[in-house]
């Protein structure tokens, strides 16, 4: 804050002002928020949020060019009151880091009182509003005039804003839904899990193929009376395949032979098949001392059962690989007939028409043999102006170095 500023807004009364204020805010945000019994604030949609944005930011621009020697406005843009808002975000965020969002404590006082959904409060919102008035003053104070030593300050001060204010304002709009949709089908309604409800969307989706590529099966030994699995010590292969050897207490196991994807022949003995039909088979011996015996050992499907060797009160079991990758093969129909093939892998998805889609599940229990995928689809319209503040925040950190490292040379 300028020196110059005198009165009830200025001098050493800056600072406690700032803090009363604040805390104020805050504390005003908590009653209210009781008085309404728990309920946050309202969302605005669009286009409403966008009005609100534009609104607010044409009138701070209009009070930071003619009130710029007012008392009242230098005080609401100094740094004084920034601090303090800063302390209060701090302070609201970590309750949101501390107890669970979105969960109802069970105590109707702290419930009321709205901590456990604190980024939708209104104490939440006062801290906001106030701290994107204080920002937007010091912006508009070292836009107006242009001066390009300010620049930096424009940048990093700017985009903080335009990321703050549009990522708050656009969180209503943000749409966050999952598709089940089963292969050889095709799907156009997404459900809302926050509100247990079905919506229709402006775009299909039709799974053509879903697969699941799993890690090499593990072989261990099941004791059924304690339900507890005992994996042996195994020594080279670390993975099993023709070769692994594992050891338990009294007898050893060696794989002879390993097939990862075969099917019974008419006489039993397992036989080379596709990696979609195909269960794996292990042909292992073990060994007691001088006595051994072989055995085929799968790890089952829906329709075949799992081969299991008992030993004593134990089974041995070859338990099927966690899945690595699974992927669907979608055929995406827009709202104007058009259709785009895509393949949905998990952190990889898939962009159409404003939407993101992503790999999300499937039918556990099927494993790799299930038939429906769950398909995340997320639009966030928003998205674009939360990136364009970030960009601004980086292009003021670039210069802000850029600015340290010339200076380092002159020196």
């Amino acid at each position: 804050m300028r020196e110059d500023v005198k009165g009830w807004f200025g001098g050493e009364r800056n600072f406690r002002l700032a803090s009363v204020v604040t805390v104020l805010a805050v504390l005003a945000g908590f009653v209210i928020q009781y008085a309404v019994g728990g309920e946050g604030v309202p969302l605005l949609f669009w286009p409403l949020n966008a009005l609100f944005i534009m609104v607010l930011a044409a009138l701070l621009f209009l009070l930071g060019i003619a009130f710029r020697q007012n008392a009242f406005a230098s005080w609401l843009g100094g740094i004084p009151l920034g601090l303090s808002l800063i302390f209060a975000l701090v302070f609201l965020s970590l309750i949101g880091g501390f107890i669970p969002q979105g969960v109802a404590s069970g105590n109707a006082v702290l419930d009321r009182s709205g901590v456990n959904r604190i980024f939708s409060s209104w104490p939440f919102l006062f801290v906001v509003l106030l701290f994107l008035c204080n920002l937007g003053l010091s912006v508009v104070w070292k836009t107006i005039p242009f001066r390009l030593s300010n620049l930096q300050f424009m940048l990093f001060h700017g985009g903080f804003w335009i990321a703050l204010a549009c990522g708050l304002a656009g969180a209503s709009d943000l749409q966050r839904l999952i598709i089940p949709v089963y292969e050889g089908r095709a799907s156009s309604q997404g459900f809302i899990p926050q509100d247990n409800r079905m919506v229709q969307l402006p775009f299909s989706v039709y799974l053509d193929d879903f697969s699941i590529e799993e890690y090499t099966p593990r072989i261990v030994l099941y004791d059924p009376e304690n339900d507890r699995v005992l994996p042996g010590r195994s020594e080279g292969l670390a993975e099993v395949g023709k070769g692994f050897r594992s050891e338990w207490p009294g007898f050893s196991v060696t794989v002879l032979d390993y097939l990862p994807h075969a099917l019974p022949g008419p006489d039993g003995t397992p036989r080379q098949a596709d990696d979609k039909q195909g269960i794996s088979y292990a042909r292992v011996r073990i060994a007691a001392g001088e006595v051994h015996s072989d055995h085929w050992l799968n790890t089952g499907s829906p329709s075949i059962k799992p081969g299991v060797v008992q030993i004593e009160r134990y089974f041995l079991v070859m338990f099927p690989g966690t899945p690595r990758v699974f992927r669907s093969g979608v055929v995406l129909k827009g709202s104007g007939g058009g259709t785009t093939a895509a393949e949905l892998e998990v952190n990889k998805p898939v962009s159409f028409e404003g939407w993101k889609l992503y790999q999300m599940g499937y039918d556990e229990k099927a494993g790799r043999w299930s038939e429906l995928s769950l398909i995340e689809a997320v639009r966030d319209p928003w998205l674009p102006a939360v990136y364009f503040g970030f960009f601004m925040i980086m292009a003021g950190n670039a210069l802000f170095f850029w600015k340290g490292m010339k200076q380092g040379e002159l020196l």
